[in-house]
């Protein structure tokens, strides 16, 4: 995910996403984002196109490995790492 994900948030009530379910599921899967189901103007839940929750999954199941945490850790304390500058350059972006 290359933005913030509080910027990819929608709203809707629960009366149009009982009515269009799949067409909100289709439109957030083609936006890239979500939607946050409300009552009254209060949270429901939320509706995440099913590639936008594995990548949730994935990201949780990584995050709670020690062994991923201590390969960060250890990656943040090498000298010797390149700016972003220096690897789109490489990389001719």
């Amino acid at each position: 995910m290359n933005s913030q994900l509080i910027l990819d948030e929608k709203f809707t009530n629960i009366q149009k996403a009982q009515a269009g379910l799949t067409r909100l599921f289709k439109k957030a899967q083609n936006d890239k984002s979500f939607y946050r189901v409300m009552k009254n103007d209060k949270p429901l839940g939320v509706l995440i196109p099913n590639a936008l929750w594995e990548d949730f999954i994935e990201d949780m199941e990584a995050m709670s490995s020690p062994r991923y945490i201590a390969r960060i850790a250890k990656a943040r304390k090498e000298k010797g790492g390149k700016t972003l500058e220096q690897v789109e350059k490489e990389l001719g972006l």
